[in-house]
């Protein structure tokens, strides 16, 4: 009788080092960080860096560290606190334009991703949050949820064309070049729309219940149909071509703001800053959700970044400097 071959082994969990990145700048509070940017075609991160009046981008294989300076800063109030606040969202364009979003000024600027060089500036007459980039239409969406609105931009001139307004503070952004939608959230209504990009009519509205803190960042699996929304305390994943139906969740600890998405490996990221953890989780075809680790970070660290090795950086404001939680080992090339 012949022997029989032994199973398979189950293929390892991965493992995760992590270390951090000094920021230049900050003060006694931190550097103040919201949205950050992985730039695929220059292999950067791009770090808007609010109070210090900077952008830093690092290049990933050296941890070489430049900076774009010359921002303009203000102090606000806030829930009854006074921050500095400055540049705070980037976004990819297109023939080798990274745009800024600026609190500071209510600006948007083109930046030469290279030369690090500042282009055309558009200014608004309401402050500026998220920023993406509509490639079809080469136009850059602006969600500005103080004045409750959404503001397209020439992509060219970053003059206005067009203010979209809602019954409620548009947070999050995904663009779908595949169905013709942009997808925001309405986080104090705890509602998901998808918005027709040629019409800019609402098509779709779902409803992801996050609870009363509502849905915060989004990314989209463009292929797939499938968009996650990140709730303060977990990640959900609509189906957007089937009625927003939600075909996944996964708790991550409280304090999640955005997320981030590989569409290569098929993995989720979510960090979470008051859980102080970072939740890796594999997708499936449907639109499951399999946590396959979850990775001690450090109190406040969030809106992580992944870049093209499976890195990611969180920006971790208290400390003035991103934490980076890189796989290692054997699953490294998994990942």
């Amino acid at each position: 009788m012949p022997a029989t071959a032994p199973a398979a082994a189950a293929p390892a969990a991965p493992t995760y080092a992590t270390h951090t990145i000094a920021l230049p700048g900050g003060t006694a509070d931190g550097v103040f960080m919201d949205y950050l940017l992985f730039d695929p075609r220059t292999r950067s991160i791009w770090v808007p860096a609010g109070n210090t009046g900077a952008v830093d981008v690092i290049d990933v294989a050296t941890g070489t560290l430049a900076q774009i300076t010359g921002f303009a800063t203000q102090e606000m109030e806030r829930r009854g606190r006074k921050r500095v606040v400055g540049p705070s969202s980037a976004t990819l364009g297109a023939d080798g334009v990274v745009y800024v979003g600026n609190r500071g000024d209510f600006t948007v600027c083109a930046i030469d991703e290279h030369a690090l060089t500042r282009g055309a500036c558009g200014t608004l007459d309401a402050m500026p949050d998220g920023i993406a980039y509509v490639a079809a239409t080469r136009e850059v969406w602006v969600t500005t949820p103080r004045d409750r609105s959404i503001r397209i931009l020439d992509g060219a001139t970053l003059a206005q064309k067009a203010r979209l307004a809602y019954d409620g503070e548009p947070e999050g952004f995904a663009v779908d070049g595949l169905r013709g939608r942009f997808y925001t959230n309405l986080e104090d209504a705890d509602l998901t729309l998808a918005i027709d990009l040629a019409t800019h009519a609402t098509v779709a509205t779902w409803k992801p219940a996050c609870g009363e803190d509502g849905p915060h960042g989004l990314r989209l699996a463009e292929a797939d149909g499938l968009l996650f929304v990140a709730c303060s305390a977990r990640a959900e994943v609509l189906d957007v071509a089937h009625d927003g139906a939600v075909r996944g969740t996964i708790d991550t600890g409280d304090g999640v703001d955005d997320l981030d998405y590989v569409a290569a490996t098929r993995r989720l990221y979510v960090g979470a800053a008051q859980a102080a953890t970072l939740t890796v989780a594999a997708v499936d075809a449907t639109g499951g959700l399999t946590a396959i680790a979850t990775v001690p970070t450090a109190d406040g660290a969030r809106n992580g970044v992944a870049d093209q090795t499976g890195a990611i950086y969180l920006a971790h404001g208290a400390g003035s400097e991103l934490i980076v939680v890189a796989p290692k080992g054997p699953a490294q090339a998994a990942q």
